[in-house]
């Protein structure tokens, strides 16, 4: 049987060094949150933060995760995360490889 795309998650959020964007990857990736997560340097952000224009250099971190363990991913994301306000954006797939989706059923908790 095919999985469902929607019932899965592409989660991105960003890091200020690469080092602790693999840490917490590791992590969620460990306690079965998220199947995988792609560490992606050289993301410049520019936004306006507290009034003030600000410009950085982050990491962005692609999450694979599912539907239903996005409440336990962004929980967990929030207490590993350096940032205040961390970007934590769930985007719905429209599709996706059968293949690859049941791999990532396969190595996300089951809830």
């Amino acid at each position: 049987m095919n999985p469902n795309p929607e019932d899965f998650l592409l989660v991105f959020t960003t890091f200020p060094d690469a080092g602790k964007a693999r840490e917490v990857a590791h992590v969620l990736v460990g306690e079965q949150l998220a199947a995988c997560g792609n560490v992606l340097p050289g993301v410049t952000s520019v936004y306006v933060w507290q009034g003030e224009r600000e410009e950085s250099e982050e990491v962005l971190v692609l999450l694979k995760s599912r539907r239903g363990l996005y409440a336990a991913l962004e929980a967990r994301l929030k207490t590993l995360h350096p940032y205040e306000v961390p970007e934590i954006i769930a985007v719905e797939l429209a599709a996706g490889l059968p293949a690859y989706l049941q791999w990532v059923g396969k190595m996300t908790n089951d809830e």
